[in-house]
């Protein structure tokens, strides 16, 4: 299975990045090893000071699928998902600033959080207006929808199977809105889409 992630999907979270919106989603891959396994606290890595959380909608994906056309994307995906896209902002910006690809900052062990619940794409009333959030022991640090999403799901899933063939097990991470911000050892971290609890880890 693979990990495809979209960066820069929310307009709140480029401005406060201080990013340039792109032209077409910004997509860049995690591996297995990368996935948090259940159950499991995060433990920071020693190589970062700066570790933040991004909360993103996911999407699984349930049939092989190349060059898609986004009219028919809806039916590659019958659940929605919630996880994080853990990322060492300091050592991010270090490889930016060397025109570097970003790996060792967003697929280090551990930096993909895939909530245990998943949703039935048919038991909300809407993919695209979605209500998400994410709580630090307790506190809502990121609240947005789907809605905001520059590039939507049906149109992120056609993009990417322009460059990967997409398979049975796929995950998608769509992008995190604004409110980003640094994990401390023995924070909580709990993701709801609309008032449903989806995941709930512990750092260290």
């Amino acid at each position: 299975m693979k990990i495809i992630c979209i960066g820069r999907n929310y307009t709140d979270h480029i401005s406060e990045l201080q990013n340039e919106k792109p032209e077409d989603p910004v997509i860049f891959l995690k591996p297995d090893t990368s996935i948090l396994l259940k159950k499991q606290p995060f433990f920071i890595p020693d190589f970062s000071k700066e570790v933040h959380y991004e909360v993103e909608v996911l999407v699984k994906i349930k049939k092989v699928g190349k060059h898609i056309q986004e009219k028919f994307a809806h039916k590659y995906y019958d659940e929605i998902g919630l996880g994080i896209d853990f990322t060492a902002r300091d050592l991010q910006q270090k490889l930016k600033e060397k025109g570097l690809p970003w790996e060792k900052a967003k697929a280090f062990d551990g930096a993909a959080v895939i909530g245990e619940k998943w949703l039935a794409k048919d038991s909300v009333a809407d993919i695209n207006m979605l209500n998400f959030s994410l709580k630090k022991n307790g506190e809502t640090v990121q609240k947005s929808n789907t809605e905001l999403m520059l590039w939507k799901i049906d149109e992120l899933i056609a993009y990417v199977s322009q460059f990967f063939t997409l398979k049975i097990g796929d995950i998608i991470f769509t992008g995190t809105p604004a409110g980003v911000g640094k994990v401390s050892a023995e924070d909580r971290l709990t993701g709801f889409i609309e008032d449903k609890q989806i995941f709930s880890i512990q750092t260290k």
